[in-house]
This record gives C-alpha cells, sequence and structure tokens, in this order.
C-alpha cells in the first residue's frame, strides 16, 4: 500500500518516522519548489503551522496570488509584512501550539518587496526620492519585480537576516523558473561588476556615450514628440544607484551565502500523475546541477485503493437491493478508482527510483477542500502523522 511509506527515510535501513519534521526543526529556512496544481501553497502553510505547533517561530511566505491562504488561516488578507495567526485562532481550528511556537504569514508583494530593498540600500533620503521617483526605476523594477524569484528571495534573505524566526517557510513560484532565484546571485555580482555597468554609472561619461553615438539627436527627437526626457531620466538613474552598488553586491553574496547554508533545505512537492512528476524531476536535477540535494520529497493528493471491493457491489443481494443499472455504476466506478490507485502507485515508484529521496512522504487525497486552520491541521497530520 502507498501509505507504508508516509514520511519516511528512504533508503536508510528502518529509519524511523519523523525523518523530515526532525530536518526542519533542526533547519533556518525551507524552500518548497513543485509544479502548479499539487497543493504546494497548502503544503508549506501546513508545514509552517506544524513547525509553529511544536514550539517554533515560524513565518511562511507565498507568493500564491489568490487569497486561500489568508482564508485558511482565518486572516482578512496578508500583504508584505507578516501578520502573526492568532494563537485562539489555531486553539479553534484544533491547533494548540507549544510554548515558544507562533506562526506568522505573509504574501509576496514583489513591487514592494524592490521598494523595501532600495529603502535599505539608499545611503540617504535625497537618494532614496531620486530612485523611486525617476521615471526609469518605475519601469525597471516593475519589470524586475515580476520576476517573482528575484523579489522572494530578496525577502527571504530579509527575514532571515532580521533573525525573528525559528525556521521561514518559503512558497516558491509554480513554473520551471522556481530555482531561478538560486542564480540570482551571481547575476546580480556580475551586473554590477561588469566593466560596462562601471562605465554607465558616470553620467558624464553615459552622456557622451549616448551624444557620440548620435543618439542624442533620437533623445531630443523623443523629449519634444512625447515631452519625456529620457536621456536625462537614465542619467539620473545611474548616478542616483552608483551609491548603493556596494550594497547590492553584499546583498548578492549574503543571498549566496544563505541559499549555500546547511540550516536551508529544499523540499519538492508533486502528485503522483506523469506530468507534475516529469516537472518534479527536472526541479530536482536543477537542485542537483547547484550542488543542492533534495532534502525531502512530498508525493501529493495520492489516489488511494477503493474501500468497498467490486465483487461487493454486484454480490446477488446487493443487485437485488439497489438494482443491476446502479450495482453496474457502482461497479464500474469502484474500477475506475482502482486503476486511478494503480496508476499512483506506479508513478510514485518511479519517481522514488529516479529521485531515491533520502526523505519521503506520501499524502493521500484528502477529502474537500482545505479551507480553513482545521483543514491545515487535518494535512499536517497526513504529513507528519506521529507528531499529531
Amino acid at each position: 500500500m502507498v501509505g507504508n511509506k508516509k514520511n519516511q527515510a528512504v533508503g536508510t535501513g528502518d529509519a524511523p518516522n519523523g525523518a523530515i519534521a526532525l530536518l526542519l526543526s533542526e533547519s533556518k529556512v525551507c524552500v518548497v519548489a513543485g509544479p502548479g496544481g499539487v497543493g504546494k501553497t497548502t503544503v508549506s502553510a501546513s508545514i509552517a503551522l506544524e513547525m509553529a505547533r511544536s514550539g517554533l517561530r515560524v513565518a511562511v511566505v507565498t507568493i500564491d496570488p489568490a487569497k486561500r491562504l489568508a482564508s485558511a488561516l482565518g486572516l482578512e488578507s496578508l500583504d508584505n509584512s507578516p501578520r502573526r495567526v492568532e494563537d485562539k485562532r489555531l486553539l479553534k481550528g484544533g491547533v494548540k501550539v507549544k510554548t515558544g511556537g507562533e506562526l506568522w504569514a505573509m504574501a509576496l508583494d514583489p513591487k514592494g518587496t524592490f521598494d523595501d530593498l532600495m529603502t535599505q540600500l539608499s545611503p540617504d533620503a535625497a537618494s532614496l526620492k531620486q530612485v523611486l521617483d525617476n521615471r526609469i526605476y518605475k519601469e525597471i523594477s516593475g519589470a524586475v519585480a515580476g520576476a517573482q524569484e528575484f523579489t522572494a528571495v530578496a525577502k527571504l534573505y530579509e527575514l532571515s537576516t532580521e533573525g525573528n524566526y525559528d525556521l521561514i517557510v518559503l512558497d516558491t513560484p509554480p513554473s520551471r523558473n522556481a530555482l531561478d532565484f538560486l542564480d540570482a546571485p551571481a547575476r546580480l555580482s556580475r551586473f554590477f561588476d561588469g566593466r560596462a555597468m562601471q562605465v554607465v554609472m558616470k553620467p558624464a561619461s553615459l552622456g557622451l556615450r549616448i551624444a557620440g553615438s548620435g543618439t542624442g539627436i533620437v533623445m531630443g527627437l523623443l523629449k519634444r514628440v512625447t515631452g519625456v526626457d529620457l536621456f536625462s531620466d537614465l542619467a539620473e538613474f545611474f548616478a542616483a544607484i552608483s551609491g548603493m552598488v556596494d550594497g547590492f553586491t553584499e546583498r548578492a553574496r549574503g543571498v549566496a551565502k544563505l541559499l549555500a547554508d546547511d540550516g536551508t533545505v529544499f523540499l519538492i512537492v508533486t502528485t503522483a500523475e506523469d506530468t507534475p512528476l516529469t516537472e518534479a524531476k527536472y526541479l530536482a536535477d536543477r537542485l542537483a546541477e547547484d550542488g543542492r540535494p533534495l532534502s525531502a520529497l512530498i508525493v501529493n493528493q495520492v489516489r488511494p485503493e477503493p474501500g468497498v471491493k467490486r465483487k461487493s457491489v454486484r454480490a446477488k443481494a446487493v443487485r437485488e437491493a439497489i438494482g443491476d443499472d446502479l450495482s453496474n455504476r457502482l461497479a464500474s466506478a469502484i474500477d475506475d478508482a482502482r486503476d486511478a490507485a494503480e496508476q499512483d502507485r506506479d508513478g510514485l515508484e518511479a519517481i522514488t527510483q529516479s529521485l531515491k529521496p533520502i526523505r519521503l512522504s506520501v499524502v493521500e487525497r484528502l477529502d474537500g477542500e482545505v479551507h480553513d486552520v482545521a483543514g491545515l491541521a487535518r494535512m499536517a497530520g497526513e504529513l507528519f502523522p506521529e507528531t499529531v
């Protein structure tokens, strides 16, 4: 049966249950990645809930545009600052946290996170205002902020350096680009250390290069037609951020160190169906390429074996009681459920053999949607059956 593999350490003999819970209790950052539609946000919230219940101060950061997480936690909304889920709200959902345990949650605001980064790195208020008001910055920040991976890791670093939490759970974007933030520190360092960037940081040099290339004529024409002085905006932008280069570089090094730290663990969530399994394999390979081992694999929404045998609804007494038509339809539904369970067993076996995860948790499909604390606690009970 699939359920026999719940929350185990794999390939380590008779390893006890609780391998994932123990891992998280000793970690500082938990990055949860996976394809869309596999319940990743719910799993992230359930992980945070369980670790808070165990006595840790935990923050869960989600990029989920829907407001399901806020609703599930009993909050009106989530924004770019962590909000605490009150103990009485958790208790109402059947969760009693141990002494010291706290659950905090936030929804990532990419633009707000990027602006916060500028605020932290600006040498003074005047420089900050010059950047935030700059037309070029507004365009760049909108474009960069659209890359949720970049702003997610920026927020992760911010929360980590504040030191207010025992564990931070990051719910990454549901795409193949979910782990692009692993490259963000190196890309940022190369950008600011590059020779071309060092040249354009000098406004006078920038002006000479633009005007000397004949582009100044085009800039002047654009200004007359559109009223936008693009050259002036560019010069002001590069002049304003020139004082932040060291801060950006230092931040990039800090992010790289955080992601490589032994206290940062990577979990992949998937279902046992073909397409999500392919995406999960890609993400695991992506981690391996960066020298970061897969800390744990969570296979969610596994379809269980039907609790009723086909022959029981085809028995003579049953057919006489409910009629042949209904009996046939029930038998067909049982066949479909058995086939689905068999497909998931095969998928689970394939991904386990392929990735050979050190830790594995298998969660059977729950009845109904998870829409409150009680639902998250039920999910946590499936993820960590020995701790609840």
